[in-house]
């Protein structure tokens, strides 16, 4: 019989593994029982919720080569390690005090026999501190896995001073964009107040602090007075790699520039002068700019970043610089005469274009190189698409781009502006991840996000992680929509049963805000926000806040659905039952309520005084429309331009409503936006039709998963993806060819179109069942390659 001191480590282990999925290095058992061994620190004598840049620093001496040296470091806000002088690790992954996480590294392969030092830059942006980052003090902390890493464990043997180069800048940014930006600030840094070397073996910290002490750190299910519950990393590090600057669109205040931006020669402003260089990457990026400087003293850089130029506000073609300006947030670098001093900034920042205003004094000023340093999640794409119309390639390139820029520790809905994580925006976001990679951590770090997010009356927020509350219940339902996607396509039963509760909590809050007599949902609290379209105001339709919102009804009977055949294939038959009565009845009085006959679509509201392409969309997926009547709808909703519009976000729901209603064929012909966005010289796509805010915005990236899963067909057909289904919708396309990740392998289709005929070869993963359907037809797939022929 198992002891229960076994059986608890046991399952300490099993929970262990669950949490860590994302982690390369294992951690000690011991630590995550026990209160660690190390302190929290922080600098003394400085305010702890305030705006400050610090230094940490160990030296200590290694007597033999260490075949390993793991450790595990977090901090608050955030933190950069180096050992000896090598940049080596950053984060902490963002989340909430909690759930705040850890970082684990071997350094052995940085470390040398003697003399060793490890240090942290380590800074809170305090009021200035970007939405997404939760915080509590200032504090660093760093544990060795065993005793013998235990000898650099953070305590009063460690050193420390304030960096007073640092300023923050740009904190005006919404301002002057006029709009909601909430990145954080610039950094204004004076390089004659820098500890330059401080990172480095050789540099004295004889004038350097002892810190303070804070607490001991606990992990998750420990502790009685926590500041902090660290928990292990769940997902990977993230990657850097060097990006070249492609080239100077702009100078003046000098007569000569050359491309300094190769790398191989340097470029000298004269002093006394004021000069503005504009440089366009030629494509939109993510990254932290790095700008070498030599001499130059008492002068200034000011690095401004936009994803687009404007004229008068406008926009226009991104490709246009003629009589355009640069705005944005800016960082501001000044020279202390030395020579090779690296500028970078603390975050990362988001641009095609980059302009530097230098101003200089009696001494010239050396620009040595700039460069950038891509910074993101290191998702690894595998699939690809491609098909006779070569045009789909573009659109495949710039989405892919899209969703790399908007996926860093958490999703974000867009890099330049928020590097917020929304429900709405990640559950396609996450989609297009697994179909592209099959990767699928960041998106289980995306639901657990939102699980802790909740608020007590059981809906999640809006957007998680935020130290600012926001409740979007329409986006609860897609957190719920993305427990079902994953549902479909992992198997994945002990990490996904912690949502049912939570799941019928969300679904409970809706149940109790219907209105009886309609049998549609009634006045709903908080922001009800559903598509950007201009007819909504501020996003949100009509009846959603006054009661009788045709559109968030359907969403609500949509997700029903949803949760209904999850909570019955986990034997939870009584819930999957009322779900289903519960959406039949909802979608069966909207429908009756609101369909205009007259018009023949869904009005907003049963007053059938406002209409638009939304209501229809939801009113077929919620399973509100007679089947042999869901063509005639959808044909009326793609004429009726009188209807408002879906932008590119909820045409992912659009596209969904087509397939249902056996119309997928018309995807390649919906098309249009984003061909005008490429036309239009954006190199990502937008959050809106011009004139948009984010030139960046991932739920717009929809096609890198529609091409594969609407062109191709290739959808799960089982829980788990344990069988498939492939149902291509060619459209008028001739040609198309696919591969995805599945958990067992790679998919692969290759097909011709000739008329109503169709043949080509799909390949499935070893002991992968599933179903290929054309028209009316269908035939059994197994593992393998196959020939189709209809």
């Amino acid at each position: 019989m198992v002891s229960t001191k076994k059986l608890v480590f046991i399952l300490s282990f099993i929970c262990f593994g669950m949490l860590c999925k994302g982690q390369d290095v294992p951690v000690n058992p011991e630590l995550l029982r026990k209160p660690w061994t190390a302190f929290w620190i922080t600098c003394p004598n400085v305010a702890q919720r305030d705006y400050g840049v610090y230094h940490f620093r160990k030296d200590f001496t290694l007597h033999k080569p260490a075949e390993k040296f793991i450790v595990h470091v977090s901090a608050d806000n955030r933190y950069r390690l180096f050992v000896n002088g090598k940049d080596v690790c950053n984060g902490p992954a963002r989340g909430d005090l909690y759930n705040w996480y850890f970082e684990s590294i071997d350094i052995a392969p940085y470390l040398k026999v003697g003399r060793n030092v490890i240090a942290a830059q380590v800074w809170n942006m305090g009021t200035f501190a970007p939405v997404a980052q939760i915080s509590n003090q200032t504090a660093f902390v760093l544990q060795g896995d065993n005793k013998t890493e235990s000898v650099i464990n953070t305590n009063p043997s460690w050193k420390v001073i304030e960096n007073k180069g640092y300023q923050p800048c740009s904190i005006d940014n919404g301002l002057r964009l006029k709009t909601y930006m909430v990145i954080g600030p610039g950094d204004d840094v004076s390089a004659k107040r820098y500890p330059w070397g401080w990172e480095k073996p050789e540099y004295d910290t004889a004038k350097w602090l002892t810190p303070q002490q804070i607490s001991s750190p606990v992990t998750i299910g420990n502790g009685t007075d926590n500041q902090w519950t660290l928990v292990p990393r769940n997902i990977p590090l993230i990657t850097e790699k060097i990006q070249r600057m492609a080239r100077i669109a702009r100078v003046s205040g000098i007569k000569a520039v050359n491309n300094f931006l190769n790398g191989s020669t340097s470029l000298t402003i004269p002093p006394n002068s004021k000069v503005s260089i504009l440089v366009d990457q030629n494509f939109n990026t993510v990254a932290y700019p790095e700008l070498v400087l030599s001499k130059g003293k008492g002068s200034s850089v000011k690095l401004t970043y936009a994803e687009a130029l404007f004229k008068n506000g406008i926009k226009g073609n991104r490709n246009d610089i003629a009589g355009k300006e640069i705005v944005g947030n800016f960082d501001i670098f000044r020279p202390d005469g030395m020579n090779k001093r690296l500028f970078r900034p603390l975050w990362l920042r988001t641009y095609r274009f980059i302009q530097l205003d230098i101003v200089t004094m009696d001494e010239p000023l050396v620009l040595n190189d700039f460069y950038g340093m891509q910074s993101g999640y290191p998702f690894k794409a595998v699939a690809s698409f491609s098909s006779n119309d070569k045009s789909l390639q573009d659109i495949w390139k710039v989405g892919w781009r899209t969703a790399e820029l908007c996926a860093g520790e958490t999703y974000y809905d867009c890099p330049y502006y928020e590097q917020l994580q929304y429900e709405g925006d990640t559950r396609i976001q996450a989609l297009i991840s697994l179909y592209v990679t099959g990767d699928d951590r960041l998106m289980r770090k995306a639901l657990l996000d939102f699980h802790h997010s909740r608020v007590p009356e059981g809906l999640t927020q809006g957007r998680y992680p935020s130290n600012r509350l926001q409740v979007i219940p329409p986006f609860s339902l897609y957190w719920v929509s993305m427990i079902h996607d994953y549902w479909l396509h992992r198997s994945d039963d002990a990490f996904l049963h912690q949502f049912l509760l939570p799941m019928e909590e969300v679904l409970k809050w809706y149940e109790n805000n219907i209105d009886q007599q309609k049998q549609m949902l009634g006045p709903m609290k908080w922001w009800n926000f559903t598509d950007w379209n201009t007819a909504f105001n501020f996003g949100v339709p009509d009846g959603a806040t006054d009661g009788n919102s045709s559109i968030i009804t359907f969403q609500y009977a949509y997700t029903l659905r949803q949760a209904s055949k999850v909570f019955k294939y986990y034997g939870k038959d009584e819930q999957a039952s009322h779900y289903l009565k519960l959406a039949e009845r909802l979608s069966a009085a909207s429908y009756r309520l609101c369909y205009d006959a007259k018009k023949g679509v869904v009005a907003n509201t049963p007053l059938k005084n406002s209409f638009s392409q939304h209501a229809s969309i939801m009113a077929i997926l919620s399973g509100a429309v007679p089947e042999a009547e869901e063509k005639v709808l959808l044909n009326q909703v793609l004429t009726d331009t009188t209807l408002s519009q879906a932008t590119f976000y909820y045409r992912f729901y659009l596209n969904q409503a087509l397939k249902k209603a056996g119309m997928a064929d018309l995807y390649y012909t919906q098309l249009r936006p984003w061909r005008e966005m490429l036309q239009n010289g954006l190199t990502t796509f937008a959050e809106n039709p011009d004139p948009t805010r984010s030139d960046c915005h991932a739920w717009s990236a929809s096609p890198n998963y529609d091409f594969l899963a609407t062109i191709c067909g290739i959808m799960p057909d089982d829980a788990g993806f344990k069988r498939v289904l492939i149902q291509p919708a060619l459209g008028e396309l001739n040609e198309v060819t696919g591969q995805m990740p599945h958990p067992s392998g790679m998919i692969h289709v290759s097909l011709k179109r000739t008329g109503d005929r169709i043949q080509g070869q799909v390949i499935l993963p070893p002991n992968v069942s599933g179903v290929f359907k054309w028209k009316d037809k269908t035939v059994k797939l197994v593992g393998g390659a196959q020939k189709i022929e209809f």
